[in-house]
């Protein structure tokens, strides 16, 4: 399995919302929330606003997200 890439939390948000179509909903600290309908079901991540999410931070998050590792480094790739 590809490594997860070192991004920042604003990079992740980017890639979330055009490749995943996830939407911003609101922002507490650093920490920014996102959701998205999936099959009739809500799903909600949040991802902390950092200049570089350790990886176990990003597992997380996609975790939470429902996106699995592999799905997130191909989107990174192509685009």
């Amino acid at each position: 399995m590809p490594k997860l890439p070192i991004l920042s939390g604003e990079e992740v948000v980017k890639i979330l919302k055009k490749g995943f179509n996830f939407e911003f909903i609101s922002q507490k600290g650093s920490h920014i929330k996102l959701r998205r309908r999936i099959e009739g079901k809500i799903v909600t991540t949040i991802v902390p606003n950092h200049k570089e999410l350790m990886t176990g931070t990003l597992r997380g998050v996609l975790d939470l997200a429902k996106i699995s590792e592999d799905d997130f480094i191909r989107y990174c790739k192509e685009s």
